[in-house]
């Protein structure tokens, strides 16, 4: 955990890069640039350029570019001025001692009305799709914000927001989808799109799906670290907002399209596939797949077979523009297609269970389905799976600004499909028990013993669609400052906000078989043969499994914030805000599962290398209802109200505070099937489900409080601290007591009603260095005090799984150090170079409640703390850019690196120790070149993921020594080439 003494220290050095910058004060600057004619695309010579405070000015030259020297440090006003032209004044011009400002291309469009020039006056404009808009952003911004502009996505090869985010300091993704700020997971992040919360079918979670924003409709995504009351009330780690494209300033058709290879499957011909599966070119699976009648025999694939993959390919076209009428209304709109198809496939994995048996003595392959000495299953399982991904979708954006109004509208809607085969397969535990065992030879050690540790396989059918559709209504107005007293003139914005997100899983299918070899008995030979395979948590079911599940959740939401402007004692700009918010979520979960009951046809004869599934349908196997689903209907409803005040306490020291009054009521009603059972929390074992049996209610008003001071130490040095004191939900699944499995003889989640609300206080310390534009040296710290953290343990009951509970507190701290640097404002050789850094080291610890300390003492284990789940030890991230001025040449290189992270905390299991789960550290390395051709054309290359580290969990505890692999697989190399036409117009 970072010391006092560490944190003074950090101070200290920053203080001291601020302090041997200022001592170079001395040395006079220089500003350049090159001026363009945009509406003929050619340079534009003789163009004055006239700096207002040093009353200096130059012409640009032949190629329209100039530099002017000898300027003292400081802030300057810059026109750029032509006969005939409208001018420009780039906002913020800073000369910093013995640098050089580069104002990069200027663009000036032709004046046809001839009238006096003009000068544009918003000099706080800020282009919030690059990198420097995003810095000045976070400059001004009254909370901790960090962010990543659309072009820093593109040069990093981030094809939507899931992979982008992990670009951010501090951010990283779990399960590729859903976001993790500074450790805390989903609960404890507010994921938006346009500041609207958006409803998800993640049966796991209330998270934006990230992977389904592709980066072609993405503006930013940017991260307040802070609560501040006009945000939503979980905001504890974060608040992720990816704000969409909007109203371009001049109308331009763009195409893009890509074609990608990975060196683990394309070419591959044995991609694990299945009979009728894949995704159609518009997601038409769900239609495809074949409807059966109740009572009869199946005859489609129950497993997997080998094919080929296709390459990886996406393609998008957008179109847009705005126009300026006479009157002043400017009216503009964007359209936006997009569309992907991506493969992956890996046969190196392993799902590895084990456990002590014995106190002081190391791991060994956890049993089941014990039944005296010799009759036991284990599973250490060899994984191999393949994926197939679609997704499509629209971006429409409207709007319309006149005078001191502006309206918008904005639809998206996406459409992802994913077909996954995965077969797990159990040799290892055979040969754990029986060295030398030998499945073709009769005679060798582990045949006499049968029903011990007989090889295993799994194999899992998953197709599944989800969309997510919103439409959003919002607007911004200024009014007159008539009537308003002391404030100047208020500022009015709100959003209304319909969306709906579906899951749709028809027919995922579950088939499990066990083999048992050739072994000889009382002489005779009897032949190996497979049989039925029904994990602990099916054994009521048969060893086929069709499962149909469906989840949709919408949400009607709408929000409004009034501003008030005033001068406080000094006439320093202050401001007042109210605001308001409701969001309403209604999820319905729907499930359906059929199986072979009673099937008399429970066995195959036939070698390990023969696959039952492949004769199953032509064997006679009855399907019928297994009426033991649990269907809910899940309510989520968030009002408040809060009002803020953002007011100088002197010229350099801000105040931000104020408080937000947050209303949370959740109710879950379970509809049980009639033979469905449930584990009721504190009873030993299955009871039967009724109506009104395991609903949850949960109705919490909470208040919100934050206060944050703003220190300008100097025009290049910012200090800031804040306080807040946030809230964490639990999820609709998480309340909910229904059996979940991915797959086969995988993991086990049941929820539990009793699940309740976290509270959080947030610490942070944040020191920011701007010693030219675009250039950052920053540190931060904080801490997080948890109340009632919601974390998973495992249960035995009677079979293993895996369950939320309420610790009583836990706290998680850490720093975070960035830098990014024009390494060309150092030293003309290394023009054209950029460079970034970040890290962040985080602590965390949460206190076990007292029934779990004693389990653990019963088995001879002192456990009373660990790890919060989802917080990594450290993450780094490091990228290199340069970009050739004569050619328009870019380059780019991107390390990351995520460090250990628990995944799950240690459990008990049949009164044996499983110790936790921790996932590795691992690295990843991204590449890109893009080579414009004349105006119009780009070429991309990149190549992704080049370290192709190994993706491994650990078991992990002091009782055991070293890390002993539960899991592990690789994703292999990513090579794409994308080529981008854009044409203005």
């Amino acid at each position: 955990m970072p010391t006092w003494r560490s944190i003074w220290l950090l101070i200290a050095a920053v203080l001291l890069c601020a302090s041997s910058a200022e001592a170079q004060q001395e040395a006079p600057g220089a500003i350049r640039g090159r001026v363009y004619n945009r509406d003929f695309e050619m340079v534009l010579a003789g163009a004055t350029i006239t700096v207002v405070e040093a009353e200096r000015t130059a012409t640009s030259g032949a190629q329209g570019d100039f530099l002017i020297r000898d300027l003292p440090p400081g802030q300057y006003t810059v026109i750029v001025s032509a006969s005939g032209f409208v001018s420009q004044v780039p906002p913020k011009v800073l000369v910093s001692p013995g640098g050089v400002y580069d104002l990069g291309t200027i663009e000036l469009a032709a004046d046809f009305t001839e009238l006096e020039e003009f000068v544009a006056q918003d000099l706080l404009q800020m282009d919030t799709g690059t990198e420097a808009g995003l810095l000045q952003l976070r400059i001004e911004s009254p909370s901790l914000i960090d962010s990543i502009s659309s072009d820093l996505m593109s040069k990093a090869g981030a094809s939507d927001a899931a992979g982008a985010l992990k670009l951010v300091p501090g951010a990283t993704v779990k399960d590729g989808k859903s976001a993790v700020i500074r450790g805390l997971p989903d609960r404890y992040v507010s994921s938006q799109m346009n500041g609207v919360r958006l409803p998800t079918a993640d049966e796991d979670k209330r998270a934006v799906e990230l992977d389904q924003f592709p980066s072609a409709v993405i503006e930013n995504i940017q991260v307040s670290k802070t609560f501040t009351p006009d945000q939503q009330g979980d905001a504890s780690g974060g608040a992720v907002d990816i704000r969409l494209k909007g109203l371009p300033d001049e109308f331009f058709f763009e195409f893009k399209s890509q074609i990608g290879f990975n060196s683990q499957t394309t070419g591959n011909d044995e991609f694990l596939t299945y009979r009728g599966g894949g995704v159609g070119f518009w997601d038409d699976g769900a239609e495809r797949r074949a409807e059966q009648e109740n009572g009869t025999n199946w005859d489609g694939a129950v497993g997997v077979s080998r094919g080929s993959a296709s390459a990886d390919h996406k393609w998008s076209a957008a179109f847009g523009g705005s126009h300026e009428f006479s009157n002043g209304v400017r009216f503009g709109g964007l359209l936006n297609f997009f569309y992907e198809r991506d493969n992956s496939y890996y046969d190196n994995g392993i799902d590895d269970s084990y456990w002590v048996e014995e106190p002081g003595e190391g791991l060994v392959p956890k049993l089941g389905q014990r039944d005296g000495a010799n009759t036991y299953k284990t599973q250490l399982l060899d994984v191999s799976r393949g994926s197939q991904e679609m997704q499509w979708g629209t971006l429409a954006t409207f709007g319309v600004e006149w005078e001191d109004h502006q309206l918008g509208l904005v639809y998206l809607s996406t459409q992802t499909t994913e077909d996954t085969a995965t077969l797990a397969e159990d040799t290892r535990g055979k040969e754990y028990f029986f060295p030398g065992y030998d499945p073709g030879d009769p005679t060798t050690p582990g045949h006499e013993e049968p029903d011990a540790a007989p090889y295993l396989r799994l194999e899992t059918l998953e197709y599944t669609e989800r969309n997510v559709t919103t439409l959003q209504l919002n607007g911004r107005h200024t009014f007159t400052d008539d009537g308003f007293g002391p404030f100047g003139r208020p500022e009015f914005d709100w959003t209304l906000a319909d969306s709906s997100a579906s899951m749709n899983q028809p027919d995922k299918r579950q088939f499990g078989s066990v083999w048992f070899g050739d072994r000889i008995a009382g002489g005779l030979l009897i032949d190996s043969n497979f049989r039925q395979y029904k994990p602990d948590a099916n054994f009521t079911l048969g060893n086929l499994q069709r499962i149909f599940k469906r989840i949709d959740e919408t949400s009607s939401q709408y929000f409004f914030n009034l501003k008030l402007p005033f001068q406080q004692w000094s006439g320093l700009d202050s401001y007042l805000k109210f605001g308001v918010f409701d969001d309403e979520v209604k999820r319905k979960y729907r499930q359906e599962s059929y199986s072979n009951f009673t099937d008399p046809n429970n066995f195959f004869n036939g070698d390990w290398d023969e696959f039952w599934s492949e004769a199953w349908g032509t064997e006679d196997h009855i399907i019928t209802e297994a009426l033991v689903d649990v269907d809910y209907d899940g309510d989520l409803d968030v009002s408040a109200t809060y009002m803020m005040a953002n007011m100088p306490l002197h010229e350099r020291l801000t105040m931000v505070t104020g408080v937000r009054f947050e209303k949370t009521n959740i109710d879950v009603v379970l509809d049980p099937e009639e033979e469905a059972k449930w584990f009721k929390p504190g009873f030993p074992g299955l009871i039967e489900l009724n109506p009104g049996d395991g609903d949850a209610s949960i109705s919490d008003n909470a208040t919100l409080p934050s206060l944050t001071f703003i220190w300008d130490a100097t025009d290049t040095f910012t200090v800031r601290t804040a306080f807040a004191r946030t809230i964490a939900r639990p999820t609709f699944k998480e309340l909910t007591p229904v059996l979940q499995q991915e797959f086969l003889g995988g993991p086990i989640f049941i929820g539990d009603p009793r699940t309740g609300l976290s509270s959080l206080e947030n610490y942070d310390l944040r020191l920011d260095y701007t010693p030219y534009p675009g250039g950052l040296v920053s540190a931060s710290y904080f801490i997080k005090d948890i109340k009632d953290p919601i974390e998973y343990v495992q249960r035995a009951q009677p079979f293993d799984y895996t369950t939320p509970v309420n610790y009583p507190e836990g706290e998680l701290s850490g720093y975070e150090l960035e830098f990014r640097q024009d390494l060309g404002y150092w030293t003309e050789s290394l023009e054209g170079f950029s460079m970034g850094a970040n890290a962040t080291f985080i602590n965390s610890n949460v206190d076990l409640p007292q029934d779990e300390i004693d389990e653990f003492a019963d088995v001879e284990v002192d456990l009373r703390d660990r790890d919060m789940t989802a917080a990594p030890e450290h993450l780094y991230n490091v990228f290199l850019t340069y970009d050739v001025p004569a050619s328009g040449t870019q380059l780019a290189l991107f390390y990351t690196m995520q460090g250990d992270t628990l995944v799950e905390g240690a459990g008990i299991a049949d009164g044996n120790f499983i110790p936790s789960v921790y996932a590795k550290s691992y690295d990843t390395l991204n590449f890109s070149l893009t080579q414009p051709f004349g105006q119009y054309v780009r070429l991309r290359f990149q190549a992704k993921n080049l370290t192709d580290p190994e993706i491994d969990t650990v078991y992990r505890a002091k009782e055991i020594g070293g890390d002993v692999t539960k899991t592990r697989f690789t994703a292999g190399v990513d090579y794409s080439i994308a080529l981008t036409v854009r044409i203005p117009f």
